[in-house]
């Protein structure tokens, strides 16, 4: 059914513990602050909204209370390049070592290490940044390359569900974004554009296999945080329950946050994990195909800036062409 090995993964979640806890106090530590800014915003509504009747009570603690939240969130959207840049990329550092089987550190040092490998391939945040958009925009071009896509999944009556197939794609196509990351980190390359390049053409002549373990992926991961949301709607209400004159629809809200929080911190890395390792196994001896590199360059224009980047980047070292683990 799928080609990635589910021990191994755990082995290597086991094995990066100080990420996990780096990712863990993160993304619990935003959840936190969805929780206590809402709150205070709901505080605030609440008091102001005492100098009125019962609806304009209601109203504006409601109204804090949003707002609260949108704040956070605002705050967490311009926090995104430095996530990724430190967290969910030097993740990925420390798991390609663990693949080449080299040593990694353990504690702290592990954290640090990974940060000096990612700024060795990505000169500053912004360029990882960019660099994940672009390769983000290119997968769903690929997606939208494959043909008879109901093939990839053997279950029977899928040919009369295609519709729905591709856009179960599309999202399991967000596990991939990082494993393209990832090619450039374990072939150490002083070019993020070319590295780029050259991962989504393999990823591209592989299509059935990756797109076939990124959709069981998928299902295992949004199984599992709908498991965790239900655990959290208890304690969520809990949460709710503190916050001056109630909010009806906050359980539900912090209830998805916090699933999210598990989600981001222990199952991606998981499934980034077992995704690393069907992609590097299936691409071990290849060469890009041309006709791939054609047919990304036909269907996208992001593509097309990667390779008008790859040719002009002047960083650490040659921008040459990343060469085949």
């Amino acid at each position: 059914m799928w080609d990635f090995s589910i021990g191994r993964a755990l082995g290597m979640m086991g094995k990066t513990w100080p990420f996990i806890a780096f990712r863990m106090v993160v993304y619990f530590g935003i959840a936190l602050a969805y929780v206590l800014v809402t709150g205070v915003g709901a505080g605030i509504g609440w008091g102001i909204g005492a100098m009125g009747d019962e609806d304009f009570h209601i109203s504006a603690t409601a109204w804090g209370g949003g707002l609260g939240f949108v704040l956070t969130a605002g705050v967490i959207y311009f926090l995104r390049e430095y996530i990724l840049y430190i967290v969910k990329a030097g993740h990925i550092a420390v798991l390609v070592e663990l693949m080449d089987n080299r040593p990694i550190p353990d504690g702290r040092a592990q954290i640090d290490y990974a940060t000096t490998v990612v700024k060795s391939r990505f000169a500053e945040a912004s360029v990882l940044f960019a660099v994940d958009q672009l390769v983000k925009g290119v997968l769903r071009a690929i997606t939208g390359l494959v043909d008879g896509v109901a093939s990839i999944l053997p279950i029977p009556g899928l040919q009369q569900v295609v519709g729905v197939v591709r856009a179960f794609l599309r999202i399991a196509v967000g596990l991939v974004d990082e494993v393209i990351l990832a090619y450039a980190i374990r072939t150490r390359s002083t070019n993020p554009w070319a590295s780029a390049r050259t991962a989504l053409v393999l990823y591209g002549q592989n299509y059935q296999v990756m797109l076939k373990n990124a959709a069981w992926l998928t299902v295992f991961t949004y199984v599992l945080s709908f498991v965790v949301f239900l655990f959290m709607l208890a304690p969520a209400a809990a949460a709710v329950w503190f916050l001056p004159g109630g909010w009806s629809a906050g359980g539900f809200v912090f209830a998805l946050i916090f699933a999210w929080a598990v989600k981001a911190a222990l199952i991606e890395p998981f499934a980034i994990a077992c995704l690393m390792d069907v992609y590097f196994g299936v691409i071990a001896g290849q060469a890009p195909d041309p006709v791939w590199d054609q047919r990304l360059s036909s269907a996208s224009n992001k593509f097309n800036t990667l390779k008008d980047r790859a040719a002009g980047w002047i960083g650490r070292g040659n921008p040459s062409e990343p060469q085949n683990p």
